[in-house]
């Protein structure tokens, strides 16, 4: 099977609509547009259960699409926030790259990001495995499954460092953006152009690598999200996780709380030149 891990951002998005158009262009007996992007068996979105408002919208559009071309979608519910609010600093959570200062006052970062793993990516395997292939809990993998089954993921040129073999003996892991040398500004050029989607960067509300000017984006543009955000950053200072490392930890890289951020702080936007034009990335 080939199976797309859609984030529903701008590069996995990109690759959704890709394969809905080579979807197109079989159906009117034409040569295949993006001959490195195959007709998805699966195309599977994780819904964390906090993404910025804008995410639903285009997981919305790729259903649309994927239903219009015959292109199997389907969506996962993954709580990470739910989980983290009721657990976090009682119970094993997954690790998140939070910033630090620890008691001398040195700053730093947790290094370790299990998050995308184990709420994403685990969570596609398990249902290709149990669901789409019809494994039982605990059956041996079958030997015509091992190493088959390709997981396609929406690195773009600029993240060729993040991509890396897979671990699970069924999957192999494939990055065909890279392997096009398209970017991030391309795959927002492809989603605009060709399907006149405007469509931004995927990642949850909550996540550390944001620029602090997307929590001063959503807190003037989408206040609810904000709220959530807020919530959550006041938590990690009110709750400290069992581990003998005593830092504290933030969710901003400034290592202040959200409500602290400066003007200053969020003069950090990521941008990307379309026509001339510096557009923010969502992220």
């Amino acid at each position: 099977m080939k199976i797309l891990s859609c984030g529903a951002g701008m590069q996995s998005t990109a690759l959704a609509l890709q394969s809905c158009a080579n979807a197109r262009a079989v159906m009117s007996g034409m040569p295949l547009a993006f001959p490195k992007v195959p007709i998805y068996d699966a195309i599977i979105y994780c819904d964390l259960g906090i993404e910025p408002v804008w995410v639903p919208e285009q997981v919305k559009f790729i259903a649309s699409a994927c239903k219009d071309c015959g292109v199997p979608f389907y969506i996962l519910r993954s709580d990470l926030y739910r989980d983290y609010m009721k657990n976090f600093g009682t119970n094993r959570v997954s690790a998140m790259p939070f910033w630090t200062i620890n008691e001398d006052g040195k700053e730093g970062c947790i290094q370790r990001r299990a998050c995308t793993v184990d709420y994403k990516i685990i969570m596609i395997q398990k249902f290709v495995r149990y669901q789409l292939l019809g494994y039982r809990p605990y059956q041996h993998l079958r030997p015509e499954d091992v190493g088959t089954h390709e997981l396609h993921i929406g690195f773009s040129k600029e993240e060729s460092q993040r991509s890396f073999p897979s671990r699970n003996r069924m999957f192999k892991n494939c990055y065909p953006l890279i392997e096009m040398g398209w970017e991030r500004k391309d795959c927002y050029r492809y989603n605009l152009e060709e399907w006149g989607l405007d469509s931004k960067a995927s990642a949850c509300l909550i996540c550390p690598y944001h620029k602090n000017y997307f929590f001063q984006y959503i807190q003037r543009n989408h206040p609810d999200d904000y709220a959530s955000v807020v919530d959550f950053d006041e938590m990690l200072a009110e709750r400290q996780p069992k581990s003998r490392i005593q830092n504290r930890i933030f969710l901003s890289r400034s290592r202040k709380r959200i409500r602290e951020l400066t003007c200053q702080d969020c003069d950090d936007a990521q941008t990307f030149d379309y026509q001339g034009r510096q557009l923010w990335n969502g992220f």
